[in-house]
């Protein structure tokens, strides 16, 4: 089941670093089977406060997305990023093409 890394990026410093965060952030993900679902492109917030951008990374399962974000390769890029932007980052299971809303009532319920 697919897995994804989500992340809202912003008061992103366009600089050295994060040009070569970006150099090399592909790499990192190959090996994990990630590829962009969203970087870039039109973004628009039609709810709460963001004054920045979202990006999508798909992972094959959630196994292979805390393999990429764990690995070494990416965590010596890490800094190039969080040095010179402040993000929230999470990573989330797909939860399957038969999921209705409630669904995750039973998830909530238990964890109260």
């Amino acid at each position: 089941m697919p897995a994804y890394a989500v992340a809202h990026l912003h008061n992103v410093d366009v600089n050295a670093e994060i040009i070569e965060y970006l150099e090399r952030i592909d790499a990192t993900l190959a090996p994990f089977g990630g590829r962009f679902i969203v970087h870039g492109g039109r973004q628009l917030v039609v709810e709460g406060p963001a004054n920045g951008n979202v990006i999508v990374i798909e992972f094959p399962d959630y196994g292979a997305a805390e393999g990429w974000y764990q690995s070494p390769e990416y965590l010596e890029i890490l800094p190039l990023r969080t040095n010179n932007a402040t993000s929230i980052v999470m990573l989330a299971e797909y939860c399957g093409s038969d999921h209705i809303a409630t669904d995750g009532l039973a998830t909530s319920v238990s964890h109260a």
